[in-house]
């Protein structure tokens, strides 16, 4: 089974992408491994389809170089942050083993998005506690609680309490977003427009990764936002 030092868990294929595929490829080049978790299919999308978004994400997938990537097939907008599916997650986390998980933005102009960070918030909790029983197969697992929680930054702009440098792989970002070809920016598409399939929604992105690789004086930067004070043993840490 594949420990992972990060877990991305998404509401829908190409939140990732979108959000902190430039941290992902940053901590794989640094020797980290790194998978994500996709809760739907993106199924209630207005373009492309269930099995056209999967290729999509594999592609993404293989330009990121993640060791793995699974879909939990929740119901696009109607999964609720309940005990079954609080359940599922965290058979996910105890698989895995993440370290640091990374998901959805706190609130988001997607509902999704915001409820899917409460889900994901408390079965990060919920994977710690060993009353709870979870199987794989037979094989009961054992409890997991990752090291830190941390959520991406999304489409609705939020301050973000730290910046990751991402230069290095902005255009590889770039390129994983663009592995998504139904949902973006086509000139020869004839699907319906969509508010992330205008070409100003690139526009924002690039500009958001200006503006938070600005704040730390790089090229381009992904912001987070955190749910504990981080702590340190070193002021040098902090740069």
């Amino acid at each position: 089974m594949t420990k992972l030092d990060i877990l991305v868990i998404a509401a829908h294929p190409d939140d990732a992408e979108l959000s902190c595929s430039g941290t992902i490829m940053t901590h794989i080049a640094q020797g980290k491994t790194v998978g994500i978790v996709d809760l739907t299919q993106g199924e209630l999308g207005t373009r492309g389809t269930p099995e056209i978004r999967a290729q999509e994400a594999a592609a993404a997938s293989e330009i990121m170089g993640i060791s793995v990537r699974e879909n939990l097939k929740f119901r696009d907008g109607f999964f609720d942050n309940d005990e079954a599916h609080q359940r599922q997650l965290i058979k996910v986390i105890r698989k895995y083993k993440p370290e640091i998980v990374l998901g959805n933005a706190i609130y988001d102009r997607h509902p999704d998005h915001g409820k899917a960070a409460d889900l994901i918030r408390q079965s990060c909790f919920l994977s710690g506690l060993r009353m709870i029983e979870t199987f794989d197969g037979e094989e009961q697992q054992k409890a997991w609680r990752p090291k830190a929680l941390y959520h991406f930054i999304q489409s609705q702009y939020i301050e973000p309490d730290f910046v990751v440098d991402v230069s290095d792989v902005w255009e590889r970002k770039i390129e994983a977003i663009r592995a998504f070809q139904s949902q973006f920016f086509n000139p020869g598409s004839k699907e319906p427009e969509t508010y992330i399939s205008r070409p100003q929604f690139l526009q924002m992105i690039e500009g958001r990764g200006v503006e938070y690789g600005n704040a730390i004086g790089v090229a381009y930067g992904e912001g987070f936002t955190k749910n504990r004070m981080i702590g340190l043993s070193s002021l040098f840490d902090l740069h």
